[in-house]
């Protein structure tokens, strides 16, 4: 399913192949910041958004060089879906990747909530913040996490309406994500609707950052998830630079998820551990009731090789992380 293109130090490239999603050129890109930025959870704040940025600039300059994406500077626009899509830091990825000074930044805002009926199902809460400009011909690049996807679908509708309302013909859209394959799913229907709607439309490029994760569901096997939200290694699809790197700290392939909460991450570092002393709490009080550590390897990512990993303590690793965790709390009051 995965092809190699690009092998450097720098990136690692693969064409990913969906049956049925074959509007769109899809990838999963592997660097070395986005395996830290997935591995290690104190990469945050600054630090996280600086990693994430000079990744998308590795990423761009790759695809350019190797004619995967034809962008030109005064018909690109960076399309921020507000506060998430701020993360990846395109406008200077593209500044830093290629030069340049010129290219513009659309925003729009697009916060999701769970359903007080049905709290497995999303919906937007909050869109009222708008400023989108459009060069004549579009080329559009996005970043954003995407899980149940229902912030993409509503900025991707509001992008293309926009488009049209402007009267500009949009020529390209380049995704860069965290994500499932719900990314992919409304990608290709936007792939669709854009060639019905714009005459010059050429393609959609998808990016997944390290591999196309799948989102738990309330039947998903794993002792600790945030159903709808997290990014779970257990069912995906990953660069082999990512799954090897899981072997340098038993605690990478524990963690509950790849990226965690992105906007705590980058903007309120204080909410952003919180969420991480409770995951590895639940670990912990796990550990103390009996579970073990290969136990957990085997629920969370089955597809390691556990005689790689030495004889690890769970609850000797939950305390000390929780340790490093209270640190970090406690600096930051």
């Amino acid at each position: 399913m995965l092809k190699k293109i690009i092998s450097s130090p720098d990136l690692s490239l693969y064409s990913l192949k969906f049956k049925e999603f074959n509007l769109i050129d899809s990838y999963i890109a592997s660097t070395r910041e986005t395996r830290a930025i997935s591995n290690n959870p104190f990469v945050m704040g600054i630090k996280y958004t600086d990693y994430l940025e000079k990744a998308c600039s590795k990423i761009l300059t790759g695809l350019f060089e190797n004619k995967l994406i034809s962008i030109k500077e005064k018909e690109s626009i960076v399309f921020n879906i507000l506060r998430g899509g701020l993360n990846f830091g395109l406008r200077n990825a593209l500044s830093s990747a290629f030069g340049w000074n010129y290219h513009g930044c659309s925003f729009i805002s697009a916060q999701r909530a769970r359903k007080d009926d049905s709290p497995e199902e999303w919906h937007i809460i909050e869109s009222e913040y708008t400023k989108v400009y459009m060069p004549e011909t579009a080329s559009i690049i996005i970043g954003d996490v995407v899980a149940t996807g229902t912030s993409l679908e509503h900025a991707i509708k509001a992008l293309v309406n926009e488009t049209k309302k402007q009267g500009a013909n949009l020529k390209s859209i380049i995704f860069f994500t965290f994500g499932g394959k719900r990314a992919a799913e409304i990608l290709n229907s936007t792939d669709k609707m854009c060639r019905e709607k714009f005459k010059d439309y050429q393609r959609t490029v998808l990016i997944y950052h390290e591999g196309c994760f799948s989102v738990p569901d309330e039947k998903t096997p794993l002792s600790v998830k945030e159903t709808g939200t997290d990014l779970v290694r257990l069912n995906s699809i990953m660069a082999p630079e990512f799954i090897e790197s899981q072997y340098t700290n038993p605690l990478y392939p524990l963690q509950r998820c790849v990226i965690y909460d992105a906007g705590s991450r980058a903007f309120w570092i204080p909410e952003y551990l919180e969420d991480l002393k409770n995951y590895w709490t639940q670990l912990k009080n796990l550990a103390e009731n009996g579970l073990n550590f290969h136990t957990l390897l085997n629920e969370r990512f089955p597809e390691l090789d556990q005689t790689r990993f030495s004889q690890t303590d769970l609850t000797k690793i939950c305390n000390s992380h929780l340790e490093e965790i209270e640190k970090l709390i406690s600096d930051n009051n």
